[in-house]
């Protein structure tokens, strides 16, 4: 399963990292580090002329909860993280269904890093930035199984 490899991370170390950010989430380098994003991000068919302006829409800010949604059910089911498989690979599916690549998770996963890292400080040490990368990779392979299962066409 592909979830094994993460049986041995450490489970409280995650939820208490997770505990102390999960309420000062937001992405604001996700756009510097690819402007090719923002077009991704269209809400009722409006086009942001800035990726500030986008940063700042409800919508945006609704997508970015939904985003932490996903981390916390993984940091929560960490344990047992298969269960989550199916879900994850669904919205995989409905990632690309919207023209997300796959690599734009890469992009996604060096924001959460940085964030990690701002909010945890001195406590942001390459151990920790090891098993957030672990985690999220895991969260990221199954959602790509999502690509993986679709015809072709589709």
């Amino acid at each position: 399963m592909m979830f094994q490899q993460l049986k041995d991370e450490p489970v409280q170390m995650h939820m208490d990292n997770w505990r102390k950010i999960q309420d000062h989430v937001h992405h604001p380098r996700l756009f510097d580090l690819d402007p090719d994003l923002l077009p991704l991000f269209q809400y009722n068919c409006k086009q942001f002329a800035s990726p500030q302006e986008c940063l700042s829409a409800p919508e945006f800010l609704d997508h970015i909860r939904k985003v932490m949604l996903v981390i916390d059910a993984a940091v929560s089911h960490l344990e047992n993280l298969s269960c989550l498989e199916e879900y994850l690979c669904n919205l995989g599916k409905k990632h690309q269904a919207v023209g997300v690549k796959v690599e734009s998770f890469s992009t996604v996963g060096e924001s959460l890093l940085y964030m990690l890292e701002k909010c945890l400080g001195a406590a942001f040490s390459p151990e920790v930035q090891e098993a957030w990368s672990k985690l999220y990779s895991a969260v990221v392979k199954a959602m790509q199984r999502g690509w993986e299962s679709l015809p072709e066409g589709d």
